[in-house]
């Protein structure tokens, strides 16, 4: 029989957060800033939970993270401690469990979600963003070489970039459109505002316990590196990366700003949804050995992922968000485990709290498109309700990415929301020289 919880809102079969899930995020709440663990519509303070007793069994080192104001403590502790936690967690909030004295001392630690103010849920070192879809990568590829769309090296390397850590935002953060050099038709480029504003539809991995410089992390132990998963934003300006993009890649066509959902989801919690990583067609290489995967029946992960636009005047008139495009987890070329482990190859040592986010996610069929760049390959603009018509991003246009793992039988695991508005530009004194 499948778990409940004495929260009754976690019941809901629509609920992203039943007892299965138990996601690690950092809130703020009557000027404190705490851990919680997300169950329903409800947010349970581990702070308060220490203070109070209730994680007695546990150990120093587990009720010590327990009450730092950021994961990175807890992260850094490996999967041994946050199956404990992760299974005492689940008989307080168990209905068949928790006795009725536990159950009403947890109770008194509950926070409403909708009256607390999500925070990043960790200090951020580094980050770096890859470049996992070969769906995605093709597409894209189609629009500058249509007749050799995906480079040599993407069926051997996992191509990734380092990124800017102080930029990532938490959801329902305001991005600004950036300002930035832009080349059109005439010989020289101009600097202002980007007017080809896109988003990445991407999901983000938290490194736990780190590896020593010079160190490797094979292929094996990989997951044993991943704290859990969130929904990553990498907004991106289209017309200031197609003319700075060469040779070395993205730089302020992306650096602006990530958005980020609060809640870190276990892998534990979505465990009865792997499956098999894709399947190479023939004729595709095989991964180099240290990319080979004894486990690859069951590397993958069939996470559905959905994108949501609401237009300033959708808001104002009430109009719901509406679907752009839904993809899945699944359908990556390169799996979790080895990007982590491709970029611990060379030795790079990853920290407790350094985020990795897969790059776009697409799949093989239309309206499984990770950004709208990709969409422009169908000609015909995206017409939202209303009369409304979308090529890039407007200002005032909110966008929102959702995701969840169903199966028949099991409880649904949603990683919540992540969701950003777009304002107009800063515009910045800019000097002539005269």
């Amino acid at each position: 029989m499948a778990l409940r919880s004495w929260v009754t809102s976690a019941n809901d079969a629509v609920s992203d957060f039943p007892i299965q899930n138990l996601p690690y995020g950092v809130f703020r709440h009557r000027e404190r800033t705490r851990i919680g663990v997300a169950i329903g519509d409800q947010i349970l303070d581990l702070h308060a939970c220490a203070s109070h007793g209730l994680l007695a069994p546990l150990s120093e080192e587990i009720i010590a993270a327990c009450s730092a104001h950021l994961l990175n403590p807890l992260m850094s502790l490996g999967p041994e401690s946050w199956s404990a936690l992760r299974r005492h967690l689940s008989a307080l909030l168990d209905a068949d469990q928790a006795d009725t004295q536990t159950q009403g001392r947890t109770e008194a630690l509950l926070v409403p979600m909708r009256d607390a103010a999500m925070q990043l849920p960790a200090q951020i070192g580094d980050y770096t963003d890859f470049y996992a879809s070969i769906y995605h990568a093709t597409r894209v590829g189609k629009l500058f070489r249509p007749d050799n769309p995906l480079l040599p090296n993407y069926k051997y390397v996992p191509i990734g970039y380092h990124g800017r850590a102080s930029s990532i935002v938490v959801s329902g953060s305001e991005i600004r459109r950036p300002c930035g050099q832009t080349k059109g038709s005439n010989p020289e480029p101009v600097f202002g505002p980007a007017h080809s504003m896109d988003y990445e539809l991407e999901v983000g991995i938290f490194v736990g316990p780190g590896n020593p410089l010079g160190c490797s992390i094979p292929i094996t132990a990989a997951e044993q590196h991943i704290f859990g998963v969130c929904l990553v934003n990498d907004w991106s300006a289209r017309d200031i990366q197609s003319w700075e993009y060469q040779p070395l890649g993205p730089f302020l066509s992306k650096s602006f700003a990530t958005t980020i959902s609060p809640w870190i989801v276990p892998l534990e919690a979505l465990a009865p949804y792997r499956v098999a990583a894709l399947k190479r067609p023939a004729g595709d290489p095989a991964p180099l050995p240290y990319l080979a995967s004894p486990s690859s029946d069951r590397d993958g992960i069939d996470l559905t992922l959905e994108v949501y636009l609401q237009s300033q005047r959708m808001r104002h008139t009430g109009v719901m968000p509406t679907l752009l495009s839904r993809a899945n987890l699944r359908d990556l070329y390169w799996t979790l485990a080895q990007l982590l482990t491709h970029h611990a190859s060379n030795g790079c040592n990853l920290r407790p709290g350094d985020l990795l986010a897969t790059g776009t996610i697409s799949g093989p069929d239309e309206g499984s498109e990770g950004c709208l760049l990709e969409k422009k390959l169908n000609a015909e603009p995206i017409r939202l309700p209303g009369g409304e018509v979308r090529t890039f991003l407007e200002d005032g246009d909110q966008i929102t990415f959702r995701a969840y793992a169903e199966k028949p039988g099991l409880p649904r695991i949603g990683l919540g929301e992540c969701t950003g508005t777009l304002l107009s530009p800063y515009l910045p004194h800019i000097h002539t020289g005269s």
